[in-house]
């Protein structure tokens, strides 16, 4: 995938992502929505500890601030 980077998040919209932010934390989940300021908006996602065999679930929808995210793999 290359492009613009909001292509890219178009493109793997319904698609399951990891989201890296600047406090070092990773959530991975489907990506269901983003803005123009990449704030994303996570469904099933979950928190990897030590690796994606042992994942931490997050609460229902998760709503990351764009000024967060450091990188977001498709």
């Amino acid at each position: 995938m290359s492009g613009r980077p909001l292509d890219v998040l178009e493109a793997s919209l319904g698609e399951r992502v990891t989201v890296r932010l600047k406090s070092g934390d990773e959530y991975i989940g489907e990506l269901a929505g983003y803005d123009q300021h990449m704030n994303l908006v996570l469904e099933d996602a979950t928190i990897p500890e030590g690796g994606v065999e042992a994942e931490t679930p997050v609460e229902d929808t998760t709503i990351i601030r764009g000024d967060n995210v450091v990188s977001i793999t498709p």
